[in-house]
């Protein structure tokens, strides 16, 4: 067998090096924004106890964009 690289990352997933805190912070902010739609959609979907979980999911997530929000107009300034 041949090996693709003689020393092959820890980890399968890395972040590009060099990119700017405002594109990485507006990529969290699109991909938060993605999860909780589909959650949301998820909640209305189903009944009981898993559609409070999805709710739940649905309100951490708004928690989490609005630091995310935070985070990036405190490093980009828009006026």
């Amino acid at each position: 067998m041949i090996k693709d690289s003689p020393n092959p990352p820890d980890q399968l997933f890395t972040v590009r090096p060099n990119l700017s805190t405002e594109t990485l912070l507006v990529n969290d902010s699109q991909d938060l924004a993605s999860i909780s739609d589909i959650a949301t959609h998820l909640a209305f979907e189903i009944d009981g106890a898993q559609r409070n979980v999805a709710l739940g999911i649905c309100r951490m997530l708004e928690g989490v964009q609005l630091l995310v929000d935070k985070a990036l107009d405190e490093a980009h300034p828009t006026a």
